[in-house]
């Protein structure tokens, strides 16, 4: 074994076997495709054994500090070998944008292709998303988000208290699919307002975003009341004015909705001159737990927000 693999290993003696394979390829090849599982190892490394069960297919939203318990002097020592590790340098000031697994994958893979950095994760509590959102209990399905220039996140806690559980279906609560589908509606409007690339002094008309379409839409896992809905979504293609997501729901590890494609209309406004609220817009997809596809409805979805 060459002695720079030696010294790499004698790094990683307490990282799985993994994640010294993905740092030998990385060594060799310069391929950042191997940062991620990297990144993802030296993490695991450092965080207690009870949690690390968290980090398998972790999700980008997860919380360094508040769901894997890392502190600011654990995250120096996970930044100091990780910088060992792919040989490079991280300036300790970007370290203060660094929230979720997802910022620590893109901003070290952003830093080894050469590529600008992005902006750091937003988090938004429920207060300001009430706030931004023209959707208010009971029609809101977002207890918390984060968005960022690459992806929006979001959770929500099934109460039990929902006015439609009454009903669907009885003595038997489920949430409707198509209200998970309304939930990942809410956090793409949420990603185009918040998180959404702009032109110069202009911003994202809450006045212009409709629901246009979705497709490949499965559900896979009934929800029940004490569930917590993890939400994601992707842009997949923006040109104005369509912006197409990608969506998923997970209960846990478990996945309960996916969505291939989310398809949303939009358009700009000067920012000095944007309107403060809007029309409302909707979405309807088939409320089984098995259902196959979700249907545009002709009236409008409530996927619209104040600027």
């Amino acid at each position: 074994m060459p002695e720079d693999e030696v010294t790499l290993r004698e790094g990683l003696k307490r990282c799985s076997p993994s994640t010294f394979e993905a740092a030998v390829q990385f060594r060799r090849t310069g391929n950042a495709d191997h940062v991620p599982a990297v990144v993802i190892g030296v993490i695991e490394r450092f965080v207690e054994p009870d949690l690390r069960i968290k980090l398998k297919d972790a999700g980008d939203d997860l919380r360094l500090i508040e769901d894997l318990g890392i502190d600011s002097l654990t995250m120096m020592e996970i930044v100091i070998l990780v910088e060992e590790v792919l040989q490079m340098t991280i300036n300790n000031e970007d370290l203060r944008n660094l929230r979720t697994v997802g910022d620590v994958k893109t901003f070290i893979d952003c830093k080894i292709r050469g590529l600008p950095l992005p902006k750091p994760t937003k988090f938004i509590p429920i207060e300001h998303i009430g706030a931004v959102l023209p959707m208010q209990p009971p029609f809101l399905f977002l207890n918390e988000a984060s968005v960022s220039s690459t992806a929006a996140n979001g959770k929500y806690k099934i109460s039990g208290q929902e006015y439609f559980l009454q009903g669907h279906f009885k003595d038997n609560p489920v949430m409707p699919a198509s209200i998970m589908l309304e939930a990942l509606g809410q956090l793409a409007v949420l990603y185009l307002l918040e998180g959404a690339p702009t032109e110069p002094g202009k911003v994202v008309s809450p006045q212009t975003i409709f629901f246009t379409g979705c497709e490949g839409v499965r559900a896979h896992r009934i929800c029940r009341p004490g569930d917590i809905l993890s939400l994601s979504i992707k842009p997949k293609r923006m040109k104005m004015p369509l912006a197409t997501f990608e969506g998923a729901i997970r209960v846990g590890q478990e996945k309960a909705v996916i969505a291939e494609e989310i398809t949303l209309t939009y358009a700009f406004a000067d920012a000095v001159n944007a309107p403060v609220q809007i029309a409302e817009t909707g979405v309807h997809a088939t409320d089984g737990v098995n259902g196959t596809a979700a249907t545009p409805s002709p009236t409008p979805l409530r996927v619209a927000a104040k600027a």
